[in-house]
């Protein structure tokens, strides 16, 4: 009998055994099998994947909006930088990479917070481009190589502009940095038979004399400029026209002391501007501002070679201007044929109003201080009666050197529009070398010497002219 129980016993565990396995043999078989051809498997004994992430919404802006394998040309891990070389640009100084910038501007302008980047070691050659808005906010423009245009006239494509080069326009937030250099290759443009040279007769030939502004912002708003090095322009550098919110800061714009029209930065029709921290040295104004132009502010600026800081020329061809609220200070001037001067063409009409010049150092520089109301490029000016008034102009703590071939200060006021309300206060100015000139020129200028200056300033007027009937004070600014 316990034989016979023992073999029961080893029978029914041995069934037992043996179903358990079939059970899991057909489980795993199941499990394995395509999906939809069985029942749902049941749960396997491993612990469950983890679950798939969704994927990211996309950015309707986005030119390139799907993240995941394959990257955009240019395009960073955080999607915002977009490199010009992996658009196709070469960067080596010869072939033209117009394409390739216009391609990764077109990319990065719809993308918030982006940056065009032009990287170091790259000699990048554009030819006249212009880089359009309006854009998505916050857009860089990064320069850490090189910029060049064609290499003058004659290299220059017939179907480009040949007034100006790089142009910004309609921008609003917009930010022009790095730590490049923008290259204009003016020396073929200078050297143009039209071109003023300061040879031994000083001619020029009279052929069209066409030559492209180098960086020009055209209606835009809130624009910075930093970190650039900015050289030999063929004309203007930098121009800023019709434009509001304007800072430029630590920059150096550089050109030889006699190459003609190459003005380091000119405003015109633009208010609300900043430039500070900046070194400027070229064969013109070391800053011009221009008609319309209001609220500048322009501090910690080094000029020199230069024709200084200009106000003007205004009121050409019986034109109306504009100009107010200028604030220049601690800046040197040095080796310049112009320190601080307004200049205005007879026969305009307007104003030139609350200017501040405070803290400026001259060194050997012609003409310290200068307002020209005769300004005039040839010998057929006529005289005229209207003029563009100047009033409330400050000039504080200018002290320096100047050259003695001519006097230091100079104020040549209209006949029939004085020069109003100038202030003098701490002006000390000596010869560079030489004997001291004393002989201060005025014309029609009326003001106050809140300090004795040197040198003495004996020819400026007291009180103010008598108003001749008719004569309208408020000029239509």
């Amino acid at each position: 009998m316990r034989i016979i129980s023992g073999i029961l016993v080893v029978y029914l565990i041995s069934t037992l055994l043996f179903g358990q396995l079939i059970y899991v043999a057909r489980g795993r078989f199941h499990y394995h099998k395509r999906r939809g051809l069985s029942d749902p498997p049941p749960p396997p004994p491993s612990p469950p994947p983890p679950a798939v992430t969704a994927k990211p919404p996309q950015v309707p802006s986005d030119p390139y909006p799907n993240p995941n394998p394959d990257p955009a040309p240019g395009d960073s891990d955080s999607g915002c930088i977009f490199d010009v070389t992996s658009f196709g640009a070469v960067g080596d100084g010869s072939c033209d990479d117009t394409a390739a910038f216009k391609d990764a501007w077109k990319a990065a302008c719809a993308v918030e917070s982006s940056v065009v980047l032009a990287p170091e070691g790259g000699v990048f050659k554009i030819t006249s481009t212009i880089f359009s808005g309006p854009c998505k906010s916050g857009l860089v423009f990064q320069l850490d190589g090189v910029l060049m245009p064609p290499d003058g006239p004659e290299e220059w494509p017939e179907k480009d502009s040949k007034s100006q080069w790089l142009v910004f326009y309609r921008l609003d937030g917009f930010t022009f940095t790095g730590k490049g250099t923008v290259e204009g290759n003016g020396q073929k443009w200078w050297d143009l038979p039209c071109k003023p040279h300061r040879g031994p007769d000083g001619s020029s030939s009279s052929e069209p004399c066409v030559s492209p502004t180098m960086i020009r912002f055209f209606m835009s708003n809130n624009i910075e400029v930093g970190g650039l090095r900015i050289q030999n322009s063929p004309q203007f550098h930098m121009k800023f026209d019709g434009c509001e919110g304007v800072s430029i800061n630590d920059i150096q714009i550089s050109s030889p002391k006699l190459s003609p029209n190459t003005d380091g930065i000119h405003l015109g029709n633009t208010r609300s501007v900043a430039i500070h921290n900046s070194v400027v040295g070229n064969g013109d104004d070391c800053i011009s501002i221009g008609t319309g132009c209001s609220d500048i502010d322009i501090q910690g600026v080094t000029c020199g070679p230069s024709h200084g800081i200009s106000i003007g020329s205004l009121g050409v061809h019986n034109s109306q201007a504009c100009v107010s609220n200028i604030t220049v200070r601690n800046t040197v001037i040095r080796d310049s044929d112009n320190g601080l001067r307004v200049k205005t063409w007879q026969g305009g009409t307007g104003s030139v109003s609350n200017l501040l010049f405070e803290n400026i150092q001259m060194e050997n520089v012609l003409n310290c201080i200068i307002v020209d109301q005769y300004y005039c490029q040839s010998k057929d000016c006529r005289n005229e009666t209207s003029a563009v008034r100047v009033f409330d102009v400050q000039y504080r703590n200018i002290k320096g050197t100047y050259d003695v071939r001519s006097a230091p200060i100079h104020f040549a006021c209209s006949d029939t529009v004085a020069c109003t309300n100038i202030t003098m206060s701490e002006v000390e100015l000596l010869p560079e070398e030489g004997e001291l000139v004393d002989d201060p020129f005025c014309w029609n200028a009326y003001g106050t010497q809140e300090t004795l200056t040197i040198p003495p300033i004996d020819c400026l007027l007291d009180g103010s002219p008598v108003v001749e009937e008719g004569y309208n004070s408020n000029p239509g600014c």
